[in-house]
């Protein structure tokens, strides 16, 4: 069984919705080095969307791709048929939603961007999150000690796949020692969290009420290499891509092809269709020119660095006008081709790699 080093954050057969006859796709990209870079150009799905060894590991001094076929035979086997079914029109049952809302989850957590905004969080929230419950452990334990009862064994964080440590440090002589807590983030914190995400935290997902909407006439749905969007909208000029999964005021859609957007919304002020009273659009209903045009206004805004199109779509440069400059394109570049050796330096470095360790 080979190695799987070329991890796509945007699968192969989602991408192939949007192919031709010759199974290639437009793409456009929102960064260039030179302006006489082509708007769009044809790719195979194979060859967009991927980093090598994006999702890769270090278990027990040993790469593993085991993140990446668990996507496989987790997330994307399973939501391939819900796929086929809802981008023809086939009547889906119960186990067909919630495939295409985890694969929604997925494609939401399982990309460059979102690693990218998870790690400014991270940065933010985990010293004092770490703080409080290194502190709340240590009292635990000194009360159970004075009580006399035996010590209870730790328990994993998130499994064996939480890149920490505890870092115990005691000079011979002293009463007092030094305990802390050393969390990695990077990619093992990552897909440690995706993981939590899509076998716990996605059911919130799969309370809420969902449907399939197609475009008007003439009009078709494109995607992104980020495109799950999560709107917060006050106005079409007052708006953010910062919704919550649980936020009852948030619409959340994604493009399954063409011609279909899976798409959910909340609240009693609906943020795409403004009647307080409307319920839930039924599957198939054709979304309003207007409304349409603000989803992909939408899709476009929120791609990172590349949309998807099964044609060329002369809308998307005036959406999504691309940014020319060749330092950061190549400094892009230069940052992922590290990105494997950076990350693995770190995961050998802490120790084993996301297992439990300690250091006296």
């Amino acid at each position: 069984m080979s190695f799987r080093s070329d991890n796509h954050y945007v699968p192969c057969e989602y991408l192939k919705r949007w192919a031709s006859s010759d199974g290639r796709i437009w793409t456009y990209r929102t960064l260039v080095p030179d302006c006489q870079v082509p708007l769009w150009r044809e790719y195979s799905p194979k060859g967009v969307a991927y980093y090598r060894h994006l999702y890769t590991r270090i278990v027990a001094g040993q790469e593993t791709d085991e993140i990446e076929r668990w996507f496989d035979t987790e997330i994307e086997a399973p939501a391939a048929e819900a796929l086929q079914k809802a981008t023809s029109d086939a009547q889906l049952t119960p186990v067909d939603w919630k495939r295409l809302v985890r694969f929604l989850a997925a494609q939401q957590v399982r990309t460059p961007q979102w690693f990218a905004e998870q790690v400014r969080r991270w940065e933010l929230d985990l010293p004092g999150v770490m703080e409080a419950a290194l502190r709340d452990s240590v009292q635990m334990r000194d009360e159970t000690v004075q009580l006399g009862q035996p010590l209870p064994r730790p328990k994993p964080v998130n499994g064996d796949d939480f890149p920490w440590r505890v870092i115990a440090e005691h000079q011979p002589g002293q009463e007092m020692g030094r305990l802390g807590v050393e969390v990695l983030v990077g990619r093992g914190l990552w897909l440690s969290n995706i993981k939590h995400v899509l076998t716990q935290t996605v059911n919130v997902l799969h309370r809420r009420r969902w449907t399939i909407l197609l475009p008007p006439e003439g009009l078709a749905w494109f995607t992104s290499d980020d495109p799950v969007v999560c709107l917060n909208f006050s106005s079409p000029t007052k708006y953010n891509f910062r919704g919550g999964w649980e936020s009852p005021d948030t619409a959340i859609f994604l493009p399954l092809g063409p011609q279909h957007l899976l798409y959910t919304q909340m609240g009693t002020l609906p943020p795409l269709y403004t009647q307080i009273d409307k319920p839930l659009p039924r599957r198939g209903e054709r979304m309003p020119q207007g409304h349409a045009n603000f989803v992909r206004r939408c899709i476009a805004e929120h791609a990172h660095r590349m949309v998807f199109a099964a044609e060329r779509d002369a809308d998307v440069p005036r959406l999504r006008p691309r940014f020319v400059n060749a330092d950061i394109w190549r400094y892009e570049r230069e940052q992922w081709s590290m990105w494997n050796d950076q990350q693995t330096a770190a995961e050998q470095d802490l120790g084993t790699s996301g297992r439990f360790n300690e250091r006296r």
